[in-house]
């Protein structure tokens, strides 16, 4: 089961907090004026063919290239971000799945445009991509759930995104009922496959 988040709301301090570390100088060197990237480097000047390259590159360099964080509005500008996994791209754009009920989806239903960002360290290279969101056919997210762990769909059904749960042996019980019921397990109705249809892209090379 993945890991449950905890949520804080702002209260009035009751700390002063204090560290001693120097983050004003947390700095490390870059390129050389003579490492520059330039258009001269770039394998596409159509920046889906150009993401593709650099996406391609991160796969062999990092863990999960395709972890990206995803930040949505709501309609009256109060801004909201997390990690998401991307789960495709082509030519019309980027895809990746939310539930109705969490915060970045009541956003996006509310607010279609959002914004998502890729930043991969041990390249020094980041890509930012402004969009409009839509929600993909029923079909495509059925078939991807489908095709997840047994752990995940349950996880999926199990855990109301945004939403308190009284504690962690709640989500366990919800869990055994699955396993009890022979693993019957059905994609969620609010469960959707998405696809961010970029509108500007922005490649960075440090």
């Amino acid at each position: 089961m993945r890991l449950v988040r905890l949520l804080f709301q702002r209260m009035e301090p009751q700390l002063h907090i204090h560290t001693n570390v120097d983050i004003a100088n947390i700095r490390k060197p870059y390129k050389r004026l003579d490492e520059y990237f330039g258009t001269e480097h770039l394998v596409s000047h159509e920046p889906m063919g150009q993401f593709k390259k650099w996406f391609e590159e991160a796969v062999e360099y990092i863990d999960e290239p395709n972890s990206f964080c995803l930040a949505t509005a709501t309609k009256d500008g109060k801004p909201s971000s997390r990690f998401l996994l991307m789960k495709g791209f082509d030519e019309t754009g980027f895809k990746f799945y939310t539930n109705y009920d969490s915060r970045k989806g009541k956003e996006l239903e509310e607010n279609p445009f959002a914004s998502m960002c890729f930043y991969w360290s041990p390249m020094s290279r980041s890509v930012r991509i402004d969009g409009h969101v839509e929600k993909l056919s029923e079909a495509e997210a059925t078939e991807y759930f489908n095709s997840r762990p047994i752990d995940s769909q349950i996880s999926a059904c199990i855990s109301k995104q945004s939403q308190l749960v009284p504690n962690r042996q709640y989500l366990l019980d919800q869990r055994q009922k699955y396993i009890d019921n022979g693993l019957q397990v059905q994609k969620p109705e609010r469960w959707y496959k998405r696809l961010l249809s970029f509108i500007c892209i922005t490649l960075v090379h440090k």
